[in-house]
């Protein structure tokens, strides 16, 4: 029996961001989704998920998500299979970084939570397209369903983030590091460094997607990941 996937969404994300894939893959794997919300820092996120995960796992995180990933093998790499780091990065919010999420932070506050969103999310760094209105119609429906205040705690929470480069280098599974050859927010070369830090890392780089792969280009995402999740495992 393979094991069950946890999936853990990124900021002002649910379900719906993996849509497609918990369609395709619950066919065949018993899928599991972490809580990100009501937490304050990506310590605490991956303390909830490692409380109601399964006792072993492969793990897959997209954008904040894949940095909550990367702290949950930090805690618990012997119950982590497999990795799939999807859209993100290992490294601490600079300085300049974190002063670009306090405008957001401030349109949040006062209430404006889509233009919020646009700030942390530019249309640009979706892939040009019809599909990109698509896309951002069910980007915009997590944000509503999820609220402004969770928009704040999320932001704080990855102006604080750990580095995870000493996790990755560490890292004894199969990894499969994916992101969109047109993604402004964590570009290729990112996922490339990543990559070279992970002693088992395959790299996918999807070139007609943006930030958001699993909801861009669903289908390559399912390939992708079916195929990560074919490795065999590594003797630790």
């Amino acid at each position: 029996m393979s094991e069950p996937i946890l999936m853990v969404p990124g900021m002002m994300s649910d379900a719906r961001v993996f849509g497609p894939q918990i369609e395709d893959l619950s066919r065949d794997y018993a899928i599991h989704l972490a809580r990100v919300t009501k937490a304050e820092s990506i310590r605490e996120m991956a303390a909830e998920a490692i409380h109601h995960a399964p006792a072993r796992f492969a793990l897959v995180g997209h954008s904040m998500g894949g940095i909550v990933a990367m702290e949950i093998l930090r805690r618990v790499p012997e119950r982590v299979t497999r990795i799939a780091l999807i859209s993100t990065t290992p490294l601490a919010e600079t300085p300049e970084q974190a002063a670009w999420r306090e405008p957001q932070i401030v349109k949040a506050l006062a209430g404006n939570l889509f233009d919020a969103l646009r700030g942390a999310l530019p249309p640009d760094s979706l892939a040009p397209g019809p599909g990109r209105a698509r896309v951002l119609e069910i980007v915009d429906a997590m944000a509503a369903d999820i609220g402004a205040q969770e928009f704040i705690r999320q932001s704080r929470a990855l102006q604080r983030r750990p580095d995870a480069q000493k996790t990755l280098r560490m890292a004894r599974a199969p990894a499969l590091v994916l992101c969109g050859g047109l993604d402004k927010l964590t570009p290729p070369r990112r996922h490339e460094f990543m990559a070279e830090l992970i002693p088992y890392a395959e790299l996918a780089v999807i070139e007609e997607a943006g930030h958001l792969p699993t909801l861009e280009t669903p289908v390559k995402v399912i390939l992708a990941l079916r195929a990560w999740m074919d490795l065999p495992m590594v003797l630790r």
